[in-house]
């Protein structure tokens, strides 16, 4: 195994200017580094990750909270926070918060408090008072994606105004006769996202002074399945049938699409459909939707919580997530 110190006799420097050569921190010229990194590359040399954290008391390693690991969503954000910390030199660790009271409690109380990680990044995760303590307390920096946290660094959608702006858009196009497939409460946690979308969607209804029928809201699971199901409730029902559809999650939104299919109406030209994430698969289906970039969600988190640690400062200003609306052929004018 090539040492630090063949490294820095093939560099012709000594194996202190190759530590802050290779580690980012101490000043060495460009010129310098870029010798020293060429002769590590030739020579294999791979920084060792413990002795490293020991001159230096960082681990290069940050930890992330995740309710899910099989949904969309998650695992797109949770790719951009990978790829953003891959190309700064960090590794990841995840922990997944299940619905498990007893293994959410273990985590908190012991593996994040084990100082193996640098700092913590926690995507659409509500964090009860203990849970913030136990995270203040590492006095480590921390990222919460997806809500408002006045304890926390925050990264936050207005979920209100993106419903808003997916409803006004079916507006625009001259529809009144509009749905919404939303969520049942047990799916309706951590931060309330379908209640606020299901908020904007109304608010926008009666800027329009459309009343709220509840007849056109069904609820769903957030899923391709469970917009399925929703869809074919809201265009079997007897009696006058939607115009278009305001679904609150692009999966549902797919699940609306294929449901429209088999029961015979041609999208757009008998209903509109519009989406809110980004999913990739939306330009597979034509699909219309509020971008909300999960992937870039996840790197923007990473660059955060990196550039807390390079500069040893905490910041608790809320940030707002960008989002946009993207038309395409799901879509069109009554």
């Amino acid at each position: 195994m090539v040492s630090i110190d063949e490294v820095a006799r093939h560099a012709g420097v000594s194996t202190a200017t190759v530590s802050r050569a290779l580690s980012g921190r101490g000043h060495v010229s460009d010129a310098t580094r870029a010798r020293v990194e060429a002769s590590a590359k030739s020579l294999g040399y791979v920084v060792s990750s413990s002795a490293s954290s020991l001159a230096s008391g960082r681990t290069r390693n940050i930890g992330v909270l995740v309710p899910f690991l099989d949904r969309w969503f998650f695992s797109t954000v949770l790719s951009g926070i990978a790829s953003a910390l891959m190309r700064r030199g960090y590794d990841i660790t995840l922990y997944n918060l299940t619905a498990d009271h007893e293994a959410r409690h273990e985590i908190f109380e012991n593996f994040l408090r084990r100082q193996r990680v640098d700092g913590v990044i926690a995507i659409s995760i509500e964090l009860g008072d203990a849970e913030t303590d136990r995270l203040v307390e590492l006095g480590r920096p921390v990222i919460a994606i997806g809500g408002p946290n006045p304890r926390l660094t925050t990264l936050t959608v207005d979920d209100v105004a993106v419903a808003r702006l997916a409803t006004e858009h079916l507006l625009a196009l001259g529809h009144r006769e509009i749905a919404h497939i939303g969520a049942s409460p047990e799916f309706d946690i951590d931060f309330h996202i379908p209640t606020h979308r299901r908020q904007g969607f109304e608010l926008a209804l009666a800027d329009a002074g459309i009343p709220v029928r509840p007849a056109l809201f069904e609820p769903a699971d957030f899923t391709i399945e469970g917009g399925f199901r929703a869809a074919k409730q809201l265009l079997g029902k007897p009696g006058g049938r939607p115009t278009a559809i305001f679904a609150a999650s692009d999966e549902m939104a797919i699940g609306a699409l294929l449901a429209a299919r088999e029961l015979g109406y041609r999208v757009p030209e008998d209903l509109s459909v519009v989406g809110i994430d980004g999913h990739e698969l939306g330009e597979f289906f034509r699909l219309t939707t509020v971008d909300q970039f999960p992937l870039g969600q996840g790197e923007r988190a990473a660059d955060a919580i990196l550039d807390q640690l390079e500069a040893s400062a905490a910041h608790h200003a809320p940030n707002q997530l960008p989002y946009e609306l993207i038309v395409r052929g799901s879509t069109a004018r009554l």
